[in-house]
């Protein structure tokens, strides 16, 4: 496994004190809550956590909550191959005596919730130990409030939280992070930031954080080709190599009409641009398949007749 860079989180005193209880909690057994924006690092720092364990030596699994329910559950608790009638073991058996990472843990189906909390209460009586990390970009007590997560599953992945700050409340952070990410990149090469390109970095709002950071860092990069000098027309901010975005207009337009029907009308769009692939859908769109899913039942049920004829 990869060593997780930890220059990456950055100097900032609140990333800092994130770092100290990851690092604290690391040595226990208590399973961890990891809460902070879409690219922030939340995976990183549960793979921190489980280099600096005792469990450093055995597996570290990662699943994705956001996906389909049944790819979740099959990642999880394992499935029978239906041409082999194989086995495939779960995580929690495969990762045994090492970490599972419930990554966007609030994407899970409700009844699931319940479920998995069960069987992870139950884990002793099947000689299974694993350490629980699990992260979100929702404040799980506000979703408990509104019994959209499950208390019981709450109460056991929340022994430990930890938060991490966005990248654009950080703007030291943001400067170094930047300069180490092209220095990174280019392996050697030694290339000039023009003087202008470091303010446009630092007037960005970075929505998806570090990950939106680097893929503009590597895509600018790779469009200075061998030129000494990284200028703003490098820059690849705001481009569709960058962020995937989807017009409302096919005319690039946007058409005078409510909210709700252009949150109606930008759904429709991802949903074929993706040739109907939920989950890239909803990476695209910003948001969980669980969300999603509501949308496409709540405009199903009102009618819409691309919806009630979707598959």
């Amino acid at each position: 496994m990869d060593m997780v860079n930890v220059t990456l989180f950055g100097k900032d005193p609140k990333v800092q004190r994130s770092l100290a209880i990851a690092r604290n909690v690391s040595v226990t057994k208590s399973p961890v809550l990891i809460a902070g924006e879409v690219g922030i690092g939340k995976k990183s720092l549960g793979r921190y956590i489980h280099q600096n364990s005792n469990r450093a030596s055995e597996a570290v699994a990662v699943v994705d909550c956001a996906q389909e329910p049944g790819e979740v559950e099959n990642q999880i608790l394992g499935f029978r191959d239906q041409e082999s009638g194989r086995f495939n073991k779960g995580v929690l058996e495969s990762a045994n005596r090492g970490t599972v990472i419930f990554a966007n843990i609030d994407s899970l189906e409700d009844d699931f919730q319940k479920r998995l909390h069960k069987i992870l209460t139950q884990l002793d009586d099947f000689d299974i130990d694993i350490r629980i990390i699990a992260t979100t970009t929702k404040n799980l007590s506000k979703l408990v409030g509104g019994s959209r997560f499950y208390r019981g599953l709450f109460t056991l992945v929340t022994a430990n939280q930890i938060t991490l700050p966005p990248l654009r409340d950080r703007i030291t952070d943001l400067e170094e992070m930047a300069r180490l990410l092209v220095t990174e990149h280019l392996d050697g090469r030694t290339i000039t930031l023009g003087e202008d390109v470091m303010d446009k970095i630092l007037e960005h709002y970075w929505t998806h954080n570090i990950e939106e950071l680097k893929s503009v860092i590597c895509s600018s990069l790779d469009n200075c080709g061998e030129e000494e000098i990284l200028t703003t027309e490098h820059l690849t901010i705001g481009n569709k190599s960058a962020v995937t975005s989807i017009s409302l207009d096919d005319n690039d337009g946007i058409r005078l009409m409510s909210i709700k029907d252009a949150e109606k009308l930008l759904i429709k769009k991802a949903l074929i641009h993706t040739s109907e692939n939920r989950t890239q859908a909803a990476k695209i769109l910003g948001v969980s398949i669980r969300t999603l899913r509501n949308k496409i039942n709540e405009y199903r049920n009102g009618g819409s007749s691309y919806f009630v004829n979707l598959r």
